[in-house]
């Protein structure tokens, strides 16, 4: 959680935000979209070096590693700022380490709203920690669902039609091989969440790892 405490408000503004720096950093980072009115993003977009922002103590979250059981190729479902968690992950050598294969999916309305992810995993091929890792088991697949793009529709479409299977080179899912992460707005996670479970796989938790998980906090 994050937030902020406007002037004149009665009581601090907090949101839940996914981290987007990997956990060995010394740095946090966070991915959002600005809206004009939002009641956090409004004041967020506009702090200064040396304002006070609020950090909870204490991150929570499902889209954990543990939360899996062992696989050999990794989904990470994403739509719009749903790729925080992710941006994270991919920065993580232990995801390499665990899996033969990851797969970043991003899924957005408009082609800007892709650069943020385009940029990450371009960067990644000279990281200092993952550089040597990602050839060759890293894919990034986009999309979009309002422009013209090589991949259009939505993620539900793609796993429904197996476009998304067929761009990435890879057979359905299924539950002996496959684990699936997936960020996004409410309705993305309910109706991906949905499909998955079509495939055979089930849904884990920290405590009861199995072969998918979702991000309990809404996104958006």
């Amino acid at each position: 959680m994050i937030g902020l405490h406007p002037e004149g408000a009665k009581k601090p503004i907090m949101r839940a935000y996914s981290i987007a720096s990997p956990s060995w950093d010394e740095k946090l980072d966070f991915y959002s979209i600005k809206v004009e009115d939002g009641p956090l993003t409004s004041h967020l977009q506009k702090i200064e070096v040396g304002d006070e922002v609020i950090l909870a103590k204490k991150s929570v979250g499902t889209l954990v590693l543990d939360a899996l059981l062992p696989g050999k190729r990794l989904w990470m479902f994403s739509t719009g700022t749903g790729i925080a968690p992710f941006a994270s992950l991919i920065r993580d050598p232990d995801t390499y380490d665990r899996y033969d294969e990851v797969i970043l999916t991003h899924t957005c309305r408009e082609a800007s709203e892709l650069i943020y992810g385009q940029e990450l995993v371009a960067s990644l091929v000279n990281d200092p920690l993952v550089g040597d890792l990602v050839d060759g088991k890293l894919k990034h697949i986009t999309s979009l669902t309002r422009e013209d793009h090589p991949i259009k529709g939505r993620i539900t479409t793609l796993l429904e039609n197996g476009k998304l299977f067929e761009a990435a080179g890879t057979s359905i899912l299924n539950p002996n091989d496959d684990r699936v992460m997936i960020c996004g707005s409410m309705d993305m996670i309910n109706d991906t969440k949905a499909l998955v479970e079509t495939f055979g796989l089930t849904e884990g938790s920290n405590s009861n790892p199995a072969e998918f998980v979702v991000e309990k906090a809404f996104v958006g």
